[in-house]
């Protein structure tokens, strides 16, 4: 099943947001990097939109023949995003930095509640019925689902980056690993 992982994975950034202050959650190391906390607020919006994505597909009547991409079929047979640093077009502060930790938990939280909800409603979907992902090419329900545990695990080694800038800084405490 693949909401066991998707949900480990969402279970993981909430336990180790415990380990954190608001300050180290909003500290950037240099301007054109975010912060932790935009991070989760980024790996949270991701996969709200991935999330709207599956409802799409599961509601689509329009078959779509077109498919992945190279790097889309490399991915899903890896069962991993590609370890790249990806550069976003939108600027590195349109991901804003948290209010709380509250707010975080409240975003990650929802994400879980959806994917139990969808786990249940993406099986025996038209596998045809498609939405189109810039990177990856066209992906039905499933493999939207299984997106957004790729792309949250892909952000588990940007915030291992982000907790050594941390330290380096020295605003860490031991437990952020």
């Amino acid at each position: 099943m693949l909401i066991n992982d998707s949900l480990a994975i969402i279970e993981h950034y909430k336990q180790r947001l415990a380990g954190y202050t608001i300050d180290q959650l909003r500290y950037k190391s240099q301007e054109d990097v975010w912060s932790i906390g935009q991070m989760y607020i980024h790996v949270i919006d991701v996969a709200e939109e991935y999330i709207d994505h599956i409802q799409i597909c599961i509601m689509a009547t329009q078959e779509i023949y077109e498919g992945k991409t190279e790097d889309g079929t490399k991915a899903f047979i890896e069962k991993a995003w590609p370890d790249v640093r990806v550069k976003l077009e939108e600027p590195v502060n349109r991901t804003r930095n948290p209010d709380s930790k509250d707010e975080i938990i409240a975003g990650l939280e929802q994400v879980q509640k959806k994917l139990k909800y969808w786990e249940e409603h993406i099986h025996g979907t038209n596998q045809a019925c498609k939405v189109r992902h810039g990177w990856f090419g066209w992906l039905n329900a499933r493999e939207w689902f299984e997106m957004i545990n790729m792309h949250s695990r892909h952000h588990l080694r940007q915030k291992a980056r982000l907790d050594e800038k941390l330290a380096e800084a020295g605003l860490c405490n031991n437990s952020l690993s």
